[in-house]
């Protein structure tokens, strides 16, 4: 088991866009298995590999008992329907704010081996898709949210405990979750 540190918000990392994989290898899976493993030891929904330093599309998720990865992901979005909830971010540790999302979501992409996989969301697999995508395009949820709670997001950021913006720490460990829903 290879845990990972968490980078946090302030960190440069999260908000420049990952590039795609191309090589599926043996350090990829390695990086999958890194990622799978520090997301379990944070009790995370889901963790982007840019939030642990690597600049490459992959993300892991555990949604409802489902485990698993998505490399290069495509987002689809087979309706307007939306969701407002609560969301939160290993990188942005201790602040939970409602967030839009769409409701639905056809995320397709590949596994570790180069397969194509596709994963089909409603609910919080759709909201974590999108979450761990935006991840992987240089976007923090708080990016989503609407003035008044995007206001009180960052005051709560300001006010935590790990918020350095000259020297951003690693969480080391989370026992909310991704979303603090868990």
């Amino acid at each position: 088991m290879t845990v990972q540190s968490v980078r946090l918000f302030g960190d440069p990392v999260l908000r420049t866009p990952a590039d795609p994989v191309v090589d599926f290898d043996k350090e990829l899976r390695k990086l999958v298995k890194d990622l799978l493993d520090t997301m379990a030891q944070q009790n995370g929904t889901g963790l982007a590999a840019p939030q642990i330093g690597v600049g490459l599309r992959v993300f892991s998720f555990d949604v409802d008992d489902v485990v698993g990865h998505l490399i290069n992901p495509v987002l689809e979005f087979p309706d307007e329907e939306e969701q407002d909830g609560p969301e939160g971010c290993l990188s942005i540790p201790g602040v939970y704010v409602d967030t839009k999302r769409r409701q639905n979501v056809i995320a397709k992409g590949f596994n570790q081996h180069g397969d194509p996989i596709q994963i089909v969301g409603t609910g919080l697999m759709a909201r974590c898709a999108q979450h761990e995508t935006d991840h992987l395009d240089g976007v923090l949820f708080v990016d989503r949210l609407d003035a008044e709670r995007r206001k009180q997001a960052m005051k709560e950021i300001r006010a935590a405990e790990w918020y350095n913006p000259d020297a951003p720490p690693v969480v080391k460990s989370s026992p909310h979750g991704l979303f603090g829903i868990r």
